[in-house]
């Protein structure tokens, strides 16, 4: 699946929800859900031993059931993590940090790949390097200010911002004016308590209220 693809359904969308949890079959089910509240590209965090488990469990149930769905995951830190999870179906990766290697990669093979960037010398990098994605991370340390301050600098590079994200007309609005294409939303969105309660009708109705806030603000 190339990068366009990828970049597409994410800018369509406007939201990449990012979530991790060690039991499988909450996973799974929050899988679901995200999937029935509109949702076509995934990011599921790296996080421990069991993230890779859950992960094919995750591809096997997408392919027999969801095979629109783009599951990527985040909290790449280095080419070995990349290759585990490129051989297990990851579709995309994402990272905290810039990781070169694994930006070489991604690019010579056509694979989309959102380093995360906090300094205008790590986007310079990232753009140098042939990415054209850029994690805006941490988002709560940057705010929708620095967007508005550097977005001049690189016309040809498209920008999300993960933490610091409300689920909330007011938080997202503001990162739009500041010229994003879409917004990374974790916790506030997919939050531990709703997964451990396995309320997963909530975290459906949460998806689609974001999803059209996010509509709302592009037709404005």
């Amino acid at each position: 699946m190339n990068s366009e693809i990828i970049i597409n359904a994410i800018i369509e969308q406007g939201v990449l929800p990012l979530y991790f949890h060690p039991v499988e079959n909450v996973s799974l089910q929050v899988l679901e859900a995200v999937y029935a509240g509109g949702i076509r590209a995934i990011e599921y965090t790296n996080r421990g031993e069991a993230a890779h488990r859950n992960f094919v469990a995750m591809v096997a149930l997408r392919d027999r059931v969801y095979p629109d769905l783009k599951l990527g995951v985040g909290t790449i830190k280095n080419m070995e993590q990349a290759d585990l999870y490129l051989s297990a179906g990851a579709d995309f990766l994402v990272s905290p940090g810039f990781v070169p290697e694994v930006a070489d990669h991604c690019v010579k093979n056509d694979i989309f790949y959102a380093p995360g960037c906090m300094t205008p010398t790590e986007i310079i990098r990232a753009e140098n390097a042939g990415i054209r994605f850029i994690k805006l991370f941490p988002g709560n340390m940057l705010g929708p200010g620095f967007l508005s301050g550097i977005k001049d600098i690189f016309p040809k590079l498209l920008f999300m911002p993960t933490g610091g994200v409300d689920p909330t007309f007011e938080s997202i609005q503001s990162w739009y004016m500041a010229g994003v294409c879409a917004v990374g939303m974790g916790s506030k969105l997919i939050s531990k308590k709703l997964m451990e309660a396995g309320d997963y009708q909530t975290i459906t109705a949460d998806m689609k209220k974001v999803i059209q806030i996010i509509q709302t603000i592009k037709k404005s």
